[in-house]
Protein backbone atom coordinates (compact mmCIF):
# COMPACT_ATOMS: atom_id res chain seq x y z
CA UNK A 1 0.00 0.00 0.00
CA UNK A 2 1.06 3.73 -0.80
CA UNK A 3 1.08 4.42 2.78
CA UNK A 4 3.28 2.02 4.17
CA UNK A 5 6.03 4.19 3.79
CA UNK A 6 4.64 7.43 5.50
CA UNK A 7 3.46 4.68 8.24
CA UNK A 8 7.24 3.52 8.89
CA UNK A 9 7.32 7.40 10.31
CA UNK A 10 5.48 5.97 13.65
CA UNK A 11 7.71 5.46 16.87
CA UNK A 12 7.40 3.09 20.18
CA UNK A 13 7.96 6.20 21.67
CA UNK A 14 5.55 8.63 21.00
CA UNK A 15 5.67 12.10 22.84
CA UNK A 16 3.32 13.58 24.91
CA UNK A 17 0.18 15.27 23.26
CA UNK A 18 0.72 19.11 22.34
CA UNK A 19 -2.92 19.57 23.16
CA UNK A 20 -3.83 21.88 25.63
CA UNK A 21 -7.15 21.67 27.70
CA UNK A 22 -7.88 24.57 29.73
CA UNK A 23 -9.71 23.63 33.10
CA UNK A 24 -9.74 19.63 31.78
CA UNK A 25 -9.66 17.57 35.53
CA UNK A 26 -8.56 13.96 35.09
CA UNK A 27 -11.65 12.53 36.13
CA UNK A 28 -12.74 10.06 33.86
CA UNK A 29 -11.27 6.41 33.04
CA UNK A 30 -11.24 5.23 29.94
CA UNK A 31 -12.56 1.28 29.24
CA UNK A 32 -11.69 0.24 25.81
CA UNK A 33 -13.52 -3.29 24.85
CA UNK A 34 -11.64 -5.43 23.04
CA UNK A 35 -12.26 -8.79 23.94
CA UNK A 36 -13.97 -9.29 19.71
CA UNK A 37 -13.54 -12.45 17.90
CA UNK A 38 -13.57 -10.59 14.24
CA UNK A 39 -15.60 -13.25 12.66
CA UNK A 40 -16.77 -10.88 9.98
CA UNK A 41 -12.82 -9.86 9.39
CA UNK A 42 -11.39 -13.48 8.75
CA UNK A 43 -8.55 -12.94 11.36
CA UNK A 44 -8.31 -15.70 14.03
CA UNK A 45 -6.19 -13.47 16.25
CA UNK A 46 -8.31 -10.48 16.43
CA UNK A 47 -8.67 -7.91 14.15
CA UNK A 48 -7.52 -5.27 16.92
CA UNK A 49 -3.91 -6.88 16.75
CA UNK A 50 -3.08 -6.56 12.74
CA UNK A 51 -0.61 -4.07 12.27
CA UNK A 52 -1.63 -0.48 10.87
CA UNK A 53 1.15 2.25 10.45
CA UNK A 54 3.64 0.23 12.56
CA UNK A 55 1.60 -0.48 15.45
CA UNK A 56 -1.29 -3.08 16.39
CA UNK A 57 -4.50 -1.47 15.35
CA UNK A 58 -5.59 -1.09 19.06
CA UNK A 59 -2.77 0.59 19.73
CA UNK A 60 -4.11 3.94 18.67
CA UNK A 61 -7.12 4.34 20.63
CA UNK A 62 -5.05 3.24 23.51
CA UNK A 63 -2.45 6.49 22.70
CA UNK A 64 -5.62 9.03 22.13
CA UNK A 65 -6.94 7.99 25.39
CA UNK A 66 -3.48 7.83 27.02
CA UNK A 67 -2.84 11.17 25.77
CA UNK A 68 -6.46 12.81 26.80
CA UNK A 69 -5.78 15.27 29.39
CA UNK A 70 -9.92 14.06 31.58
CA UNK A 71 -8.13 10.67 31.33
CA UNK A 72 -6.82 9.25 34.91
CA UNK A 73 -6.99 5.85 33.64
CA UNK A 74 -7.59 3.03 31.12
CA UNK A 75 -9.42 -0.27 31.24
CA UNK A 76 -8.91 -2.70 28.75
CA UNK A 77 -11.27 -5.30 28.60
CA UNK A 78 -10.05 -8.92 26.81
CA UNK A 79 -10.31 -12.28 27.03
CA UNK A 80 -7.81 -14.01 29.48
CA UNK A 81 -6.03 -16.07 26.91
CA UNK A 82 -5.37 -12.64 24.83
CA UNK A 83 -3.94 -10.58 27.91
CA UNK A 84 -0.11 -11.88 27.27
CA UNK A 85 -0.62 -10.70 23.69
CA UNK A 86 -2.42 -7.39 24.91
CA UNK A 87 0.80 -6.71 27.45
CA UNK A 88 3.60 -7.60 25.23
CA UNK A 89 2.57 -7.36 21.49
CA UNK A 90 0.59 -3.62 22.43
CA UNK A 91 1.27 -2.29 25.40
CA UNK A 92 5.02 -3.90 25.32
CA UNK A 93 5.29 -1.03 21.91
CA UNK A 94 4.16 1.89 23.85
CA UNK A 95 5.37 4.11 26.28
CA UNK A 96 2.20 5.15 28.38
CA UNK A 97 1.56 8.01 31.03
CA UNK A 98 -1.57 6.44 32.51
CA UNK A 99 -2.13 3.03 34.72
CA UNK A 100 -3.54 0.30 32.60
CA UNK A 101 -5.93 -1.98 34.13
CA UNK A 102 -7.41 -5.53 32.94
CA UNK A 103 -10.74 -6.81 32.82
CA UNK A 104 -12.41 -10.08 31.33
CA UNK A 105 -14.03 -9.96 28.41
CA UNK A 106 -17.63 -11.33 28.55
CA UNK A 107 -19.70 -13.86 26.10
CA UNK A 108 -21.10 -9.97 24.75
CA UNK A 109 -20.10 -6.79 24.51
CA UNK A 110 -22.34 -5.88 26.92
CA UNK A 111 -20.91 -8.08 29.40
CA UNK A 112 -17.60 -7.21 28.74
CA UNK A 113 -18.60 -3.32 29.71
CA UNK A 114 -20.10 -4.73 33.13
CA UNK A 115 -16.82 -6.75 34.32
CA UNK A 116 -14.61 -3.83 33.06
CA UNK A 117 -16.54 -1.59 35.31
CA UNK A 118 -15.83 -3.44 38.63
CA UNK A 119 -12.42 -2.68 37.72
CA UNK A 120 -12.56 0.90 37.55
CA UNK A 121 -10.40 2.74 40.34
CA UNK A 122 -12.97 4.12 42.59
CA UNK A 123 -13.33 7.82 42.90
CA UNK A 124 -13.50 8.95 39.37
CA UNK A 125 -16.56 11.07 38.20
CA UNK A 126 -17.18 9.62 34.69
CA UNK A 127 -16.30 6.61 32.51
CA UNK A 128 -15.75 6.46 28.95
CA UNK A 129 -16.54 3.72 27.00
CA UNK A 130 -14.80 2.97 23.40
CA UNK A 131 -14.57 0.57 20.67
CA UNK A 132 -10.52 -0.86 20.47
CA UNK A 133 -11.07 -1.07 16.93
CA UNK A 134 -12.29 2.58 16.24
CA UNK A 135 -8.70 3.04 15.94
CA UNK A 136 -8.88 7.25 14.22
CA UNK A 137 -10.53 9.00 17.73
CA UNK A 138 -8.48 11.85 18.18
CA UNK A 139 -7.67 13.63 21.95
CA UNK A 140 -9.48 16.73 20.87
CA UNK A 141 -13.06 14.67 20.37
CA UNK A 142 -12.34 12.36 23.43
CA UNK A 143 -12.09 15.90 25.60
CA UNK A 144 -15.32 17.31 24.03
CA UNK A 145 -17.43 14.26 24.41
CA UNK A 146 -16.28 14.49 28.25
CA UNK A 147 -16.70 18.04 28.39
CA UNK A 148 -20.27 17.78 27.04
CA UNK A 149 -21.46 15.41 30.30
CA UNK A 150 -18.76 17.24 32.39
CA UNK A 151 -20.55 20.70 31.86
CA UNK A 152 -24.22 19.51 32.13
CA UNK A 153 -25.17 17.94 35.70
CA UNK A 154 -29.08 17.17 34.25
CA UNK A 155 -27.80 14.64 31.72
CA UNK A 156 -26.72 11.17 32.10
CA UNK A 157 -23.87 11.05 29.28
CA UNK A 158 -23.20 11.57 25.77
CA UNK A 159 -22.40 9.74 22.68
CA UNK A 160 -20.27 10.47 19.80
CA UNK A 161 -22.67 9.99 16.64
CA UNK A 162 -22.98 11.29 13.52
CA UNK A 163 -26.07 12.54 11.36
CA UNK A 164 -27.94 9.99 9.22
CA UNK A 165 -27.10 10.79 5.48
CA UNK A 166 -28.77 7.71 3.60
CA UNK A 167 -32.29 7.47 3.08
CA UNK A 168 -33.61 4.77 5.54
CA UNK A 169 -36.09 2.21 5.22
CA UNK A 170 -37.95 -0.33 7.78
CA UNK A 171 -37.99 -3.82 6.39
CA UNK A 172 -40.23 -7.06 7.05
CA UNK A 173 -37.77 -9.63 5.91
CA UNK A 174 -36.94 -8.13 2.70
CA UNK A 175 -40.39 -5.79 2.06
CA UNK A 176 -39.99 -1.98 3.06
CA UNK A 177 -42.43 -1.51 5.52
CA UNK A 178 -42.29 1.98 6.04
CA UNK A 179 -39.40 5.09 5.14
CA UNK A 180 -38.88 6.90 8.58
CA UNK A 181 -37.34 10.68 8.17
CA UNK A 182 -34.35 10.94 8.25
CA UNK A 183 -33.44 13.89 9.70
CA UNK A 184 -34.49 12.31 13.56
CA UNK A 185 -31.84 9.82 13.22
CA UNK A 186 -28.27 9.63 14.48
CA UNK A 187 -25.91 6.70 13.94
CA UNK A 188 -23.88 6.09 17.40
CA UNK A 189 -20.41 5.95 17.22
CA UNK A 190 -17.93 5.18 20.46
CA UNK A 191 -16.49 6.70 23.02
CA UNK A 192 -19.55 7.02 24.92
CA UNK A 193 -19.45 8.82 28.15
CA UNK A 194 -21.44 8.39 31.25
CA UNK A 195 -21.40 9.22 34.91
CA UNK A 196 -19.64 6.12 36.22
CA UNK A 197 -22.51 5.48 39.23
CA UNK A 198 -25.13 5.95 36.15
CA UNK A 199 -23.79 3.63 33.92
CA UNK A 200 -23.10 0.97 36.21
CA UNK A 201 -26.78 1.59 37.38
CA UNK A 202 -27.66 0.94 34.17
CA UNK A 203 -26.00 -2.81 33.72
CA UNK A 204 -27.03 -4.08 36.77
CA UNK A 205 -30.81 -3.14 35.63
CA UNK A 206 -30.20 -4.53 32.61
CA UNK A 207 -28.49 -7.62 33.70
CA UNK A 208 -31.31 -8.33 35.93
CA UNK A 209 -34.10 -7.51 33.58
CA UNK A 210 -32.01 -9.82 30.90
CA UNK A 211 -31.80 -7.04 28.72
CA UNK A 212 -29.15 -6.94 25.97
CA UNK A 213 -28.36 -3.01 24.17
CA UNK A 214 -26.29 -2.81 20.88
CA UNK A 215 -24.68 0.09 23.14
CA UNK A 216 -23.92 1.51 26.55
CA UNK A 217 -26.29 4.48 26.15
CA UNK A 218 -29.25 1.85 24.97
CA UNK A 219 -28.96 0.84 28.91
CA UNK A 220 -29.07 4.55 30.08
CA UNK A 221 -32.05 5.39 28.49
CA UNK A 222 -34.21 2.78 29.78
CA UNK A 223 -33.78 4.36 33.02
CA UNK A 224 -35.63 7.17 31.56
CA UNK A 225 -31.93 9.53 31.90
CA UNK A 226 -31.31 11.98 29.02
CA UNK A 227 -28.44 10.97 26.90
CA UNK A 228 -27.00 13.62 24.07
CA UNK A 229 -25.07 13.40 20.96
CA UNK A 230 -21.54 14.97 20.17
CA UNK A 231 -21.92 15.02 16.33
CA UNK A 232 -18.63 13.71 14.67
CA UNK A 233 -16.68 13.77 11.67
CA UNK A 234 -17.15 10.56 9.21
CA UNK A 235 -13.38 9.24 9.61
CA UNK A 236 -14.23 7.63 13.56
CA UNK A 237 -14.54 4.24 11.26
CA UNK A 238 -14.90 1.08 13.42
CA UNK A 239 -13.01 -1.56 11.49
CA UNK A 240 -15.03 -4.45 10.55
CA UNK A 241 -13.95 -5.50 7.22
CA UNK A 242 -10.89 -5.94 5.67
CA UNK A 243 -11.42 -2.90 3.31
CA UNK A 244 -12.26 -0.81 6.36
CA UNK A 245 -8.28 -1.06 7.05
CA UNK A 246 -7.48 1.40 3.50
CA UNK A 247 -9.49 3.89 5.32
CA UNK A 248 -8.01 3.67 8.47
CA UNK A 249 -4.34 3.69 7.30
CA UNK A 250 -4.89 6.57 4.67
CA UNK A 251 -6.22 8.32 6.90
CA UNK A 252 -3.53 7.88 9.78
CA UNK A 253 -1.11 8.44 7.03
CA UNK A 254 -2.25 11.95 5.78
CA UNK A 255 -2.37 12.86 9.73
CA UNK A 256 1.15 11.51 9.88
CA UNK A 257 2.22 13.88 7.30
CA UNK A 258 0.12 16.83 8.98
CA UNK A 259 2.45 15.70 12.13
CA UNK A 260 -0.67 15.03 14.16
CA UNK A 261 -2.75 11.97 14.61
CA UNK A 262 -4.64 13.26 18.04
CA UNK A 263 -2.11 10.91 19.91
CA UNK A 264 1.24 12.10 19.34
CA UNK A 265 2.58 9.26 18.31
CA UNK A 266 4.66 10.42 15.21
CA UNK A 267 8.28 12.28 14.98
Amino acid sequence: MAASSTCAKVVSKPRPSRLTTHGAKSDTVAVIVAGGIGERFGYPDGKQFISVCGLPLMSWSILAFDHAPSVAHIVIACSDEKRAAVQEGVLGKLVLHKPVHFATSGATRQESVYNALQVVPAGYDFVSVHDAVRPLIEVETIEQVIGTVRKSPKIAGAILAHRATDTLKRVDGATIVDTPDRSTFWAAQTPQVFKTRTLLEAHEVARQEGYQGTDDSSLVERLGLTVLCVESQRENVKVTYPSDLAIVEATLSRRLVEGATGSGAVE
